[in-house]
């Protein structure tokens, strides 16, 4: 109690702690913000050729990590809790979201609007499956770039919050690695810098952790999640000692990355040759069923009779022998010729007409490019009349918005479809790569491409002979189908059935087929001679298909527009060839090769009629089973697991090697510590191999953090020791002193004694593992701080012998070479005295006989 009238000493007041919880500096703080914005932008560029390289999308996408890293800092700085983060964090996608996600939609492109605002609601929803089933690019409309926005929003919130809340450094690294595999997962094949990128990420990451490691250590942070950890590794409090091991470290770690990255750039080409990259949007069937759409070629006659005279379209910008194409059908029942019901996959709904394919002129050699302005009048189809590949189309007329959400693109077919039928009004300016167009000597000597090719089924037995009737001995590639082209051309006789011509039935059902080849004058039009050479070609394994399309029988000089009328309808085969594409062949005659007409036979006089008994019962011929499978068979057509699954995993897999690379220096440092393991356990004698058991102790402990100085004895480092891991006092101490009795006592330990110290010795190994974190565990297995000691102490000991042999060898030299001095002295002395007292040498002696 104090006296009274005298007051309480006052304390200074404390200011209150509103800094962040692990106490970083603010350069540290912008350090980590720097860094995570640069790994997670490294995969947000996982996006670029889906969206075609447009900006909108980068700035929604790094407009999301500045907001993540925001708000992961004012919720360290400000100590929220779960329900205030994520308030903060739903409050600022939706504050944000207007300009950077919803830019089309807003109001100006950066403020609120109803519509703006729906698509912020169901973008997180919608906006994957959008993104995966719209053909690349995916454009900015309708909320595509909400994928980009919120996935860089949250991977960068929860590493913000991991870097600046949780104290282990590591954990940091999921969300950016997650980050990069939703870059790789809705992007396309064809990854921007895929190796430079996996090795910058690889790189930074890895230092930045390495920094931060040693930065936590320095400062001796703690964590309310993790606690404070008495058995943690030990720090160093020499400077000199600190500064030599963080040196160290880099240096390792630098070593470790260039061989890692040399490794997964050497290796990613070779293990990924033959390989197409995969990726979520080949897996994903858009949602369009090729069955609800008739083939083309089934109104080819309509066109020829019913609208023969009547204009389809009007075509501007179309050059001189190119055509226009509706479809190229490859997939053949025994009564259809159409697309392959199988690659409705393939036709991805369009989310940018204006970037279709996004293929370069220059990408594609022997194919020019061009811009066709097509105006719909009667034609009223589902399949979009284009010149080839299209790289682009700006729909025009009052359906434009209307037909921009019902088109579909095949690339590889170089196909599109709309799903609703265009109509009179209707019109669209196409970006077009038209087809390959070489010199037919240029074709000699070339491979027919390896192109996959659906099975055909419904085939005519005359196809398949008449093939190879008409080859021959033939066995160059171009020669095959150069002479069925113009074996059909020079040979067959031109009829559409009009009135006036001879008769020629329409179709080209299996019957009709076996009519055309099987007669002794081939009679037909362009629907049954192109695909009676494209099945002709496929019975002889040739990748060919049938394409429909228009052309006119004159081209305009100025290239001006051309009315595309009902008799400019043509069909015709392309045959693929390896490193040239798809080229077109006509085996059709021409229009004035008619056939010959039959003979008029005379007329008989008719003869009276006989009542004739009717003809016996005959059996019902055997049919031959349908094999062309239903819509509903195809559908429910089972598939299994690797079909439904095997890409994702692929995608995993390709995603993962580069980590795999990386990988094998751990393995090679768990190899070499087995290794001394062994050596030690097997050493030559009983006395080394319980030295050995106390080595394996102390390169854990080295492992671990806990590194005892080198000039000690073994019971100094014992101490050292019991106080880094108290846990296995015990063990250790008592390891110490049976090692020492082993070594200098009387006699050598027997097998039983080693064995037994070696069971204590992995007893001890445990116990001390388990005092600390799991993660310390995972890092003393595959750290080389042990083995890179020990290298150094045998590369110090064999630097003493050497320099201990070089003394010795000085020592003998110089006691030579002082002996014989010596000798060289003593014989001077003897000749000296000998004058001196006037006695004779034998050499005097025998020159004075002489003499």
């Amino acid at each position: 109690m104090m006296a009274r009238g005298k007051s309480m000493p006052t304390l200074p007041k404390q200011p209150r702690q509103r800094g962040l919880r692990l106490g970083f500096s603010w350069a540290q703080i912008a350090i980590d913000a720097a860094v995570l914005f640069v790994l997670l932008g490294l995969g947000l560029l996982g996006f670029q050729d889906t969206f075609a390289g447009d900006w909108h999308y980068l700035v929604a996408g790094f407009g999301g990590i500045v907001l993540g890293l925001g708000v992961a800092l004012a919720s360290a700085y400000l100590r929220w809790n779960v329900w205030k983060t994520t308030g903060a964090a739903v409050l600022g996608y939706l504050v944000f979201g207007f300009a950077l996600a919803a830019p089309t939609e807003a109001a100006v492109g950066f403020l609120p609007s109803l519509d703006a605002l729906l698509v912020l609601v169901t973008g997180p929803v919608t906006a994957w499956k959008d993104i995966l089933t719209v053909a690349a690019p995916v454009g900015v409309n309708g909320g595509m770039l909400v994928a980009p926005y919120l996935s860089g929003m949250l991977t960068a919130l929860v590493a913000g919050l991991l870097a600046w809340r949780v104290r282990l450094p590591y954990w940091t690294v999921i969300p950016v690695l997650v980050m990069t595999v939703v870059g790789i997962m809705f992007g396309t094949k064809d990854a921007p810098m895929a190796v430079v990128r996996g090795m910058l990420l690889i790189m930074g990451a890895v230092a930045w952790l390495a920094w931060r490691h040693h930065r936590m250590r320095v400062q001796g942070t703690r964590t309310d999640t993790a606690g404070a950890d008495a058995a943690d590794t030990t720090t160093v409090s020499n400077p000199a000692t600190a500064r030599k091991m963080v040196w160290r470290r880099v240096g390792m770690g630098a070593a470790v990355l260039a061989v890692a990255g040399l490794l997964t750039a050497s290796a990613s080409p070779l293990l990924l040759q033959d390989q197409d990259r995969k990726v979520l949007r080949d897996v994903v069937d858009p949602p369009i069923e090729l069955f609800d759409y008739p083939s083309p070629l089934m109104k080819f006659r309509q066109y020829v009779k019913d609208q023969r005279e009547e204009v389809l379209f009007t075509v501007e910008g179309l050059p001189e022998g190119q055509r226009v194409r509706l479809a190229a059908l490859d997939a053949y029942d025994g009564m259809v010729y159409n697309v392959n019901p199988q690659s409705g996959g393939n036709f991805s709904p369009v989310g940018d007409a204006s970037r279709l394919s996004g293929t370069a002129e220059t990408e594609i050699p022997n194919r020019a490019t061009g811009t066709l302005d097509i105006s719909i009048e009667a034609y009223n189809g589902v399949w979009l009349p284009g010149g080839g590949k299209l790289s682009g189309a700006v729909l025009q007329g009052p359906r434009a918005d209307q037909l921009s959400t019902s088109l579909y693109y095949n690339d590889g077919n170089e196909t599109a479809l709309s799903t609703i039928p265009l109509q009179e009004g209707d019109s669209y300016t196409a970006d077009v790569v038209f087809p390959v167009q070489v010199a037919s000597e240029d074709l000699e000597g070339q491979d027919f491409g390896e192109i996959v090719m659906p099975e055909l089924t419904g085939v005519p037995q005359v196809v398949p002979e008449k093939a190879a009737e008409l080859t021959g001995n033939q066995d160059q590639p171009f020669g095959i189908v150069s002479g069925l082209a113009s074996t059909l051309h020079e040979s067959g006789a031109f009829s559409n059935g009009r009135e006036g011509e001879v008769t020629s039935l329409s179709g080209h059902y299996a019957g009709r087929i076996t009519q055309l080849l099987d007669a002794e004058q081939w009679i037909g039009d362009d629907e049954q001679y192109a695909v009676g050479m494209a099945l002709m070609a496929r019975s002889l394994d040739i990748p060919a298909r049938v394409v429909m399309g228009f052309y006119p029988e004159n081209y305009p000089a100025d290239g001006g527009p051309i009315q595309i009328k009902g008799k400019d309808v043509h069909a015709w085969v392309e045959v693929n060839f390896a490193n040239v594409g798809w080229i077109a062949l006509d085996p059709t005659p021409d229009k004035d090769n008619v056939p010959t007409p039959p003979q008029q036979e005379p007329k008989s006089t008719p003869k009276p009629q006989v009542l004739q008994p009717p003809p016996p019962p005959q059996e019902q011929a055997d049919l031959p089973p349908d094999t062309a499978p239903e819509p509903q068979d195809a559908e429910q057509e089972e598939r299994s697991w690797w079909d439904q699954w095997g890409h994702i995993v692929m995608i995993v897999v390709y995603s993962l090697i580069p980590l795999l690379i990386l990988m094998i220096p751990l393995l090679i440092i768990a190899i070499l510590k087995g290794r001394r393991r062994k050596r030690r356990r097997e050493a030559q004698t009983p006395a080394e191999q319980v030295s050995g058991g106390w080595s394996e102790v102390l390169s854990l402990a080295t492992d671990l953090g806990s590194e005892p100085q080198r000039s000690g004895t073994r019971r100094e480092h014992a101490t050292e020791l019991v106080g880094a891991f108290p846990t296995a006092a015990a063990g250790t101490t008592l390891l110490a002193r049976r090692a020492d009795q082993a070594v200098f006592g009387p006699g050598e330990p027997n097998e039983a004694q080693v064995a037994d110290y070696w069971a204590r010795v992995d007893e001890n190994i445990a116990g001390m593992r388990d005092s600390v974190s799991g993660w310390q565990r995972f890092r003393a297995k595959y750290t080389p701080r042990s083995l890179m000691l020990e290298a150094r102490a045998r590369q110090r000991q064999r630097r003493q012998l050497k320099k201990q042999q070089r003394q010795a060898d000085r020592a003998r030299m110089a006691e030579r070479r002082g002996g014989d001095r010596t000798a060289e002295r003593q014989a001077r002395t003897a000749r000296r005295g000998g004058r001196s007292r006037g006695v004779r040498t034998v050499d005097q002696q025998a020159s004075e006989k002489q003499e």
